[in-house]
């Protein structure tokens, strides 16, 4: 089920960018657990979460996705690259449709490790 905050979260627009690129579903190693959940209800939980600060486990009921299937599946999908390629994906429509003005840049270097003795 999709509800209002749902689409807010996930629009379709996103969905279709997103959808493409989720990896396969793989069933864990250690057999058990449950059937796969709907990509795109585990997708809009993980978006909950990264956007509202909230710990896993106070992930809402209402998403339908149990919090440890979320935290797993965002770390599968985190070492699987998504967040990556989605990024490119973003960056790649919104270019084609004019919305980007790649004319201006900000870097930002605090996010590099400065070694020592390096000038």
């Amino acid at each position: 089920m999709v509800d209002r905050l749902s689409l807010r979260l996930v629009p379709d627009e996103l969905w279709a960018l997103v959808e493409p690129l989720i990896p396969a579903f793989e069933p864990r190693p250690q057999g058990g657990g449950t059937a796969p959940l709907d990509a795109r209800a585990v997708f809009t939980a993980i978006v909950y979460v990264l956007t509202s600060g909230c710990a896993w486990r106070d992930l809402p009921p209402s998403f339908g996705v149990p919090f440890q299937t979320a935290h797993r599946r965002f770390g599968q999908w985190t070492e699987a690259g998504l967040w990556r390629r989605l990024h490119h994906a973003i960056l790649d429509e919104l270019g084609s449709q004019g919305l980007l003005d790649w004319s201006r840049a900000i870097v930002d270097g605090a996010c590099v490790r400065a070694k020592k003795g390096d000038l």
